[in-house]
């Protein structure tokens, strides 16, 4: 009896339990409530329209177009015709079976992208089909009437496993910005995902919305942003240097808005938007002249016979130079190894040698700074120089709102300890006095210089965006003067000596246009591949300056070749509407310059 009793207790305790799993999964938990729902109800994300990016004067650069995504759900698909899906869509039907077992193997229930950017035709075409488990997903995609600045805005591409795992916003099939201006505000263009939540059969066929769409999300557009880009300016510079390897950066010297960024070759934007998109990268990425490689931002560069006015303008503040001071140049520098210079006048004094570029002058500059008897040795001397010109954004990133800036290299005294075991000099060093040995600068940090010297001795960090659509401004950094070390008392003999460069004979003159003030810098910058590069710093007018531009095209020869005439054409184009000399822009248009070096790359 007493084993028949304990029997029914077990029995009993069993079912006790059975009975109260049962309670907890029917009314207490919810998991499989969800699990039941989710076989009848289907959450589409419902994607906003991605913000769209203006020129300065309100000219569109960037729009969005309407477009769709195919979807499938893997275990709601039933036996369907491959062929006639692949004549609706365009596509062959082994790259639809190849998506569909893609799709398969990420997830039998969770949908997936079977053919993105599907235009509203052939959504319409494939709507009058019945392809159970396939549905369409409104998307957009960029499109740019301008068709320029490829590398400037930056291109939009699916988003990566890595960015999913990062980031939880994003869902695989999503897209981001990849680079350039899409990249650095991808937070406000992408918007905000919706939600909609439709009931469908078995057969996964839509039936309408759930419960009148009392749990659906409306999604949230992206944000507008007004770039600090002058579009028919950008057009322009691209135009001018097309067939050209190099940049053109202007900045409005009073705010530090970049009015254009040129980086060439360029590309058009459009090849990487639509279903041809993978290829056009490919191309674009085997070109060995690199079209998607920002020069403005990520190329170092030796400055040239431009960093000359950084040198004066830093010999002036140790007061180891002054602007009546004269030295002799006899075909050029001739201590030590010397450094050749072109003929001119001799001697010369600080202006006159800016307005001709006199290498000999900058060399005696340079040293007397490293060699001053002030700080003890020529190790300090140098740790000094290097401290004023990271003062004028050299080494450094300027922290623009550019995602990609690159420091360019400003060579330190513990540099060269290492590489002359400590055995060196002011003489060792001298090439850093015309902008050549280990310097390296961005084009956008010899702008900046421009800048710099434009408003006499500080400058706001340079930025492509003005503002952005539901913020009252952009950040703070965008809005503080940075100072030089150097006062602005010494800028004027510099401004003096660019003003006679191109207005009174100097290295310059093929810049003048009359009534527009404009003062220039040529350099020269040798290159270890080929002819030499031709680079240009300018700003106009002299006075409340409202450009400053640096253009670099590499085997350019001299600064006065193609740089200077650039820079020139750049400037009166913005100051006055128009171009009064046409045969000089056929003239720039025109000039073969020979690019060998990328050519062997390529074999």
């Amino acid at each position: 009896m007493g084993r028949i009793r304990i029997l029914q207790i077990v029995v009993v305790a069993v079912f006790a339990v059975l009975a109260s799993r049962l309670f907890y999964i029917q009314v207490l938990d919810s998991r499989y409530k969800r699990e039941a729902r989710n076989n009848v109800l289907r959450h589409e994300v419902q994607y906003p329209p991605r913000g769209e990016v203006y020129d300065r004067n309100g000219e569109f650069l960037v729009r969005s177009r309407e477009s769709y995504d195919l979807m499938v759900v893997p275990r709601d698909m039933k036996p369907f015709d491959t062929l006639l899906m692949s004549r609706v869509l365009g596509v062959t039907p082994e790259k639809i079976k190849r998506n569909i077992a893609r799709a398969t193997a990420y997830s039998r229930r969770r949908p997936s992208v079977v053919l993105p950017m599907l235009s509203k035709e052939e959504k319409s075409r494939l709507d009058e089909c019945d392809f159970p488990g396939f549905y369409t997903v409104f998307r957009t995609v960029r499109s740019y009437p301008r068709k320029i600045g490829g590398n400037l805005l930056g291109s939009v591409g699916e988003v990566s496993p890595r960015v999913i795992e990062r980031d939880s916003y994003y869902k695989s099939g999503d897209y981001i910005g990849e680079s350039g201006v899409e990249l650095a505000y991808e937070e406000a263009l992408r918007g905000v995902k919706g939600v909609k939540v439709n009931v469908v059969d078995v057969h996964g066929i839509t039936k309408g919305s759930y419960n009148d769409g009392e749990f659906d999300t409306v999604p949230v557009p992206g944000a507008a942003i007004v770039s600090t880009i002058d579009a028919e300016l950008q057009a322009f510079g691209e135009e001018l240097l097309a067939g050209k390897v190099g940049s053109i950066v202007a900045i409005e010297p009073s705010t530090g808005e970049i009015l254009v960024m040129v980086s060439s070759p360029t590309y058009d934007p459009d090849e990487l938007v639509g279903r041809e998109r993978g290829n056009h990268y490919m191309e674009l990425l085997g070109n060995p002249r690199r079209p998607m490689f920002n020069r403005a931002v990520m190329a170092k560069y030796p400055p040239g016979s431009t960093f000359k006015l950084v040198n004066g303008l830093i010999g002036m503040q140790e007061g180891v130079v002054r602007p009546e001071t004269t030295y002799p140049c006899h075909n050029g520098y001739t201590v030590g190894r010397g450094v050749k210079c072109h003929s001119h006048a001799s001697p010369l004094n600080l202006i006159d040698a800016v307005k001709t570029s006199c290498n000999a002058y900058f060399c005696y500059v340079f040293r007397n700074i490293i060699d001053n008897p002030k700080y003890g040795s020529v190790k300090r001397g140098f740790d000094v120089w290097n401290e004023y010109v990271r003062s004028f954004g050299f080494g450094r990133k300027l922290d623009s709102d550019f995602i990609g800036e690159l420091n360019g290299n400003v060579p330190t005294s513990e540099f060269y300890d290492k590489r002359y075991n400590g055995r060196w000099n002011s003489l060792t060093t001298v090439s850093l006095s015309i902008g050549q040995g280990e310097l390296g600068c961005t084009p956008l940090q010899m702008a900046n210089l421009a800048a710099i010297v434009a408003n006499r001795g500080y400058y706001y960090i340079p930025h492509v965006v003005r503002s952005v659509e539901g913020r009252d401004s952009l950040d703070m950094r965008f809005y503080r003067k940075h100072y030089t070390k150097v006062d602005t008392k010494y800028f004027e003999p510099v401004v003096e000596g660019m003003w006679r460069a191109v207005h009174r004979d100097g290295t310059a003159r093929v810049a003048y246009v009359e009534g527009l003030d404009i003062c220039g810098k040529t350099g020269t910058a040798q290159n270890p591949h080929g002819r030499d590069h031709s680079t240009f710093l300018s700003f106009a007018p002299r006075n409340n300056p409202r450009i400053a531009v640096s253009v670099y095209v590499e085997h350019g020869i001299w600064g006065a070749t193609v740089a200077a005439p650039v820079a020139s054409l750049i400037i009166e184009k913005y100051l006055t509407g128009e171009v009064s000399r046409p045969e000089l822009v056929e003239q720039v248009k025109q000039l073969n310059l020979n690019y060998s070096y990328y050519d062997r790359q390529q074999k």
